[in-house]
């Protein structure tokens, strides 16, 4: 049940290629929705985050950084061009990380309430979220991690539960959010490496996120597309699918048109 493998679901077709990063305690299956809606239009690759899932005995898996180093390797030994990266919570932070390294792999980059802007962090709740095993604890989970009046998906109360099935699964989510939250506070990107991110970044964020404060966006270089969202909190995933959809969708969209402008004006 176990592989020492990096673990990505792919499906879809096109030109372009749409790369999924789930956040912390989470695996592919939270994009089940999005990268169906997407897979006529782009490539979807969906991976299985290094210590999580399919990818849990994968090495590198004690932080961001080294999460980064890991799919950026496996996506270079895919050869996949025109690539949008995009990346949810911890996934955000890591994606961020890859942009950074390698710019000119990717076409854009959304991030969804990503780590990595701010200090602040609900360490606690991400502390309870890891050892969530029992369904109703698990649904507690999402649903503190949600915004006020939302109801967790069936689907992603049994993503998480099949998630934690994997032997020293649970050991190795408590591994990974206290070398996230040393102090109860997270490791923060330098501001100045974000701000020359060349490429387009969207940014979606729930105004009544609980673990990552929406102040974060405060941080956000100006030249970034955001897009607050009233009602919701951080599970962006299962609270606002549609609007992930058609805001990828968009950026397919302008990517499109601008390749045709600029092989119209040579």
């Amino acid at each position: 049940m176990t592989s020492t493998s990096l673990f990505a679901h792919k499906q879809g077709t096109g030109s372009d290629t749409i790369v999924l990063l789930h956040g912390f305690g989470g695996s592919h299956s939270v994009w089940t929705e999005i990268g169906f809606q997407l897979a006529s239009e782009a490539g979807i690759i969906a991976y299985d985050l290094p210590g999580h899932g399919a990818s849990l005995k994968v090495e590198g898996a004690r932080s961001p950084k080294q999460i980064a180093g890991a799919i950026l390797a496996d996506i270079v030994e895919r050869d996949v061009d025109r690539i949008h990266l995009v990346g949810h919570s911890m996934g955000g932070a890591v994606a961020t990380l890859m942009a950074l390294s390698a710019p000119e792999r990717f076409a854009s980059l959304t991030l969804l309430a990503p780590g990595g802007y701010g200090e602040e962090i609900d360490a606690p709740l991400l502390r309870r979220f890891a050892k969530a095993s029992q369904v109703d604890e698990i649904r507690a989970c999402l649903a503190a991690m949600s915004g006020p009046g939302h109801i967790v998906s069936e689907q992603a109360v049994a993503d998480a539960e099949t998630m934690r099935a994997y032997p020293g699964q649970k050991e190795k989510l408590a591994e990974i959010v206290k070398a996230i939250t040393r102090g109860g506070r997270q490791g923060i990107i330098p501001a100045e490496l974000v701000a020359g991110l060349a490429m387009p970044v969207a940014v979606v964020w729930g105004v009544l996120d609980s673990i990552l404060p929406v102040s974060q966006a405060d941080n956000l270089p100006e030249h970034f597309d955001l897009h607050l969202v009233p009602v919701a909190g951080h599970m962006l995933t299962d609270e606002v699918p549609s609007l992930i959809v058609e805001l990828l969708r968009g950026i397919l969209r302008n990517q499109a048109s601008s390749s045709i402008s600029t092989f119209e004006s040579r």
